[in-house]
């Protein structure tokens, strides 16, 4: 009985401990623990959202691709940038950053919905397209030949 007891109350603290009053909030909190544990950083995270219970394998793999950015992997971490936030509506935004290693960058992506008072994580994705967006970015089509002169 009193572990179950114990059960709930450490569930309930880990979900308002998450309770964001801002987006902003959320994302910062989620930067402070990132250097020093990524899993729980994302364990957190995910804790906003009740609903990503259903896609728990999808976490885990996604925490130990994370955990695999070691120094012999990816270099020393050094930090993170933001590269754009986007407000989608009041209760809707998307952030991206550019975390920063010794070997490459990479885009970290988050998606938060804000349903009734409390943000809450809809998706978080990684990528290293970073370099061929850039390349995409600088090519002809995209420059607007009228206006250079």
């Amino acid at each position: 009985m009193k572990k179950t007891i114990l059960i709930i109350f450490v569930t309930i603290i880990s979900l308002t401990t998450f309770a964001q009053s801002s987006s902003d909030e959320l994302i910062n909190k989620f930067f402070d623990e990132y250097p020093k544990d990524s899993g729980k950083a994302l364990d957190e995270l995910y804790a906003t959202n009740p609903w990503t219970t259903r896609i728990k394998d999808a976490i885990d793999n996604l925490k130990k691709e994370v955990s695999s950015y070691t120094v012999d992997y990816v270099g020393k971490y050094y930090g993170y940038e933001p590269i754009i936030k986007k407000q989608f509506s009041e209760s809707f935004v998307l952030y991206s950053y550019m975390v920063k290693y010794d070997r490459q960058p990479m885009r970290f992506t988050f998606e938060l919905y804000k349903p009734n008072d409390k943000w809450t994580l809809y998706s978080f994705k990684i990528d290293t397209e970073l370099d061929d967006e850039i390349e995409q970015a600088a090519k002809l089509f995209y420059i607007n030949l009228d206006n250079a002169k």
